[in-house]
């Protein structure tokens, strides 16, 4: 049973990353039990420990619904998200391997080879590239619990992120910056790093107000 609540979480966790689940969309257990051919118990495991990282909650009258911010969570999850990647580009400039570097510029030069080619389409496209990048920059700072609450706090803001890259000039932005914090990790220079990869996460308020309002 271990074996099936990690496959649905898996699931679950890779569904919230595409966009297949949204904020505030549903989960129905019985739904889960007829996609994976288990029974109840592996399917409220899972969702009992995805529902322990904040990324599902349980709603009066309507069940486990994916979560969906207001603009006073939004915000305050930004704030601890723009530090922890911050901090993961700090320490990678630190630690940066030979690997680590070359799976760095393979995700910086991919993600500008997107605007380069398709300019501002495809944006979902893109985004799978952008979490590619942000993934090398938290691989190569070497510390797993720090890659863990990355990825979880992440989650919680992917669908506002994914959106983000639908407003113009987005992907632009997004992959000049990407060269710019590979160069300054390449560099070594740590506090540059930190504080590029912080700026590069932020969004204003006004940002999160119309993202919040563009998902309903």
């Amino acid at each position: 049973m271990a074996s099936q609540t990690e496959t649905i979480l898996r699931t679950l966790h890779d569904w919230i990353d595409t966009g297949r689940l949204n904020p505030g969309d549903e989960i129905e257990e019985a739904a889960l039990v007829q996609h994976f051919g288990v029974s109840r118990t592996p399917v409220r495991e899972a969702l009992m420990q995805i529902e322990a990282t904040g990324l599902v909650r349980r709603l009066p009258r309507k069940g486990a619904v994916v979560f969906k911010p207001t603009l006073t969570e939004f915000l305050a999850i930004l704030e601890v998200h723009a530090k922890l990647e911050g901090q993961a580009a700090g320490l990678a400039a630190r630690r940066l391997s030979a690997s680590g570097a070359a799976a760095l510029e393979e995700a910086t030069a991919a993600c500008e080879a997107h605007f380069a080619t398709r300019g501002e389409a495809e944006p979902d496209a893109y985004y799978q590239l952008n979490l590619r990048f942000h993934g090398a920059v938290a691989e190569s700072a070497g510390n797993p619990f720090l890659l863990d609450m990355i990825k979880t706090n992440a989650r919680k803001l992917m669908a506002y992120y994914r959106a983000r890259y639908r407003y113009a000039g987005s992907i632009e932005a997004s992959a000049r910056d990407h060269r710019a914090i590979a160069g300054l990790i390449v560099a070594r220079d740590s506090e540059a790093a930190e504080a590029a990869m912080r700026q590069h996460v932020q969004f204003d308020q006004v940002t999160a107000m119309d993202l919040l309002a563009a998902l309903g």
